[in-house]
């Protein structure tokens, strides 16, 4: 039995920090354990130009504890009328590592999204020509359509012709949920890769809704049937490279969670690596941990590899029932994916 495993320092390819006193508050979890990570731009307002996403910078850089080496990855947010000129002014200065599609009201903070994409072909075009990845949260909005069916509907309506129209695009279909993802993904020819989540490797629709209804668990997209839980496993360790770490970790305080119209969002960050090996180990896959979370996602993104590690050890951990953020404890508690149960793996360190 391996009791112990040193992994190249991992990336979270797909991760939000918020802003203000919650961002300043969740950052250390991400940055102990990650070096660099793709943040998500659906702030309020979001961030939609060059020197938005430079000062967005600023503040996580600046929140980041002192001991912690910690790289943010910016992003912009696509909206209809949003600038060709911009995006690839930001791209070129090395502002914007990618462009993320929000379709409009299909998650927390989106509704600046964009309404239909084809309002958006000179911008899908401009990233073809200059190779800048297009990050998508693949769910059709259009509210006849059952939430269970978005992410299946959206391939086939909308990222199919995508690549009809755009077939050199590099392309992320972030936080996949079902087997139409796992398949496309593997079998389109594209140049598309796909993140996949911890919490959507744990668990499926039921735990949401177990002994009354857990918001803790309600997440966009949405948690799915068993079937393709264990296709989103099957996928993780496969060792394929199309498939690479996204945490999706979405911190929202209780008050947010807790209330007639819960948010959308699993805080896992604290967790998320310990999580992740849980589920490699039970799929006999320990051999291909560090593939899917340190170096599949670089080479997609054509970014180099870590050159430090981190050290997990078998050994008992227990996830705090909350964790209480920042020094307003009542103000900042959050629920974290795992609450109140036994992880078999802990992280250590980093070692450089």
């Amino acid at each position: 039995m391996i009791d112990q495993i040193t992994l190249r320092q991992p990336d979270d390819w797909h991760l939000h920090l918020r802003d203000g006193a919650l961002l300043e508050s969740v950052i250390g979890y991400t940055a102990r354990v990650f070096r660099r990570a793709i943040v998500m731009p659906n702030l309020t307002p979001p961030v939609t130009t060059i020197e938005a996403a430079r000062n967005y910078k600023k503040r996580i850089l600046n929140a980041v504890p002192d001991n912690l080496s910690f790289t943010p990855l910016m992003t912009a947010y696509l909206t209809d009328d949003f600038s060709a000129e911009v995006l690839e002014k930001g791209f070129d200065e090395g502002v914007f590592i990618a462009a993320k599609l929000y379709p409009a009201n299909s998650t927390t903070n989106s509704s600046s999204g964009v309404s239909d994409i084809r309002k958006i072909d000179s911008l899908l075009e401009t990233m073809e020509r200059i190779d800048m990845p297009l990050l998508i949260h693949g769910e059709d909005t259009d509210p006849l359509i059952d939430i269970f069916d978005r992410e299946a509907v959206f391939i086939d309506r909308h990222l199919q012709p995508i690549f009809k129209r755009f077939p050199k695009l590099r392309v992320v279909l972030e936080h996949i949920t079902t087997v139409d993802a796992v398949q496309f993904v593997e079998t389109s020819g594209f140049r598309l890769a796909a993140t996949i989540t911890p919490h959507h490797l744990h668990i499926n629709r039921n735990a949401m809704f177990l002994e009354g209804f857990r918001s803790d668990f309600f997440c966009l997209p949405i948690v799915k049937r068993e079937k393709h839980r264990l296709a989103l496993r099957q996928a993780a360790t496969s060792g394929k490279s199309c498939f690479f770490l996204g945490t999706d970790s979405a911190p929202h305080l209780r008050g947010a969670k807790e209330n007639a119209c819960a948010c959308a969002g699993i805080f896992n960050s604290p967790y998320a690596i310990e999580s992740y090996a849980e589920v490699f180990e039970e799929e006999n896959s320990l051999n291909r941990l560090e593939a899917f979370c340190s170096e599949f996602g670089p080479s997609f993104y054509g970014l180099p590899v870590n050159t430090s590690s981190i050290k997990l050890v078998r050994r008992s951990c227990l996830v705090p029932e909350n964790l209480h953020l920042g020094r307003r404890s009542q103000d900042l508690s959050i629920v974290p994916f795992h609450a109140g149960e036994n992880l078999n793996w802990s992280f250590v360190n980093i070692e450089k």
